[in-house]
């Protein structure tokens, strides 16, 4: 199973030890402890962290020449005026500068998504993340949230692979993070924590 897994064996690694933590166990069923984030949140955070910028980012803020408008950014891909370019960022500023914007990508999926109660957190987190990530994926009138309002989970899932276009010197074009980042939510979104696969002791 892990030899066909499109999840980097260090993002796996990264997951499978959040999710121990967390108490999230093979089936995909976490507890959500008051107070604190919910366990998809926190997992969602560890996939934006490893194709955002796998911690490169934590410090000095920098010009992110690929993004649209080359925007100052910092951590995993905040922008925005709380983005100060002469302060220093440690890893728990940076946490703290994240969650606000996976609490609102949560809450987008959780309003959009029909039958957001009933998926574990492996696609929960897969949905937060492109949330995340393309907050417009989450949109009503996309082919994701009106596949998966059908009742066709699989079907939503397979869909995250198409959202793979960045804007590079003003042309839309595919970017081989993004190809990446989608191949790993559809895997979490379809194969995570159904039938026994990737259990947290896998």
């Amino acid at each position: 199973m892990s030899g066909d897994s499109k999840v980097p064996a260090p993002l796996r690694r990264k997951l499978l030890a959040a999710a121990l933590a967390l108490g999230v166990g093979g089936t995909g069923v976490g507890t959500y402890v008051a107070g604190q984030p919910s366990p998809e949140v926190v997992l969602a955070q560890e996939i934006g962290a490893y194709y955002e910028s796998s911690g490169r980012h934590i410090g000095v803020p920098y010009v992110d020449k690929i993004g649209r408008g080359q925007p100052l950014t910092v951590c995993n891909g905040i922008t925005g005026p709380e983005v100060v370019a002469s302060r220093y960022y440690t890893a728990e500023d940076c946490k703290r500068l994240e969650l606000p914007h996976y609490l609102r990508a949560e809450a987008r999926a959780k309003s959009r998504l029909r039958y957001w109660a009933s998926y574990n957190v492996w696609v929960r987190a897969s949905f937060i993340d492109m949330g995340f990530n393309v907050p417009s994926a989450l949109e009503p009138s996309t082919t994701i949230v009106r596949l998966a309002n059908a009742g066709d989970l699989i079907g939503a899932c397979r869909q995250m692979p198409r959202w793979v276009l960045g804007t590079v010197a003003g042309v839309r074009t595919r970017m081989a993070g993004l190809v990446d980042r989608r191949d790993t939510t559809d895997e979490l979104c379809r194969d995570w924590g159904r039938d026994g696969h990737f259990s947290a002791g896998g």
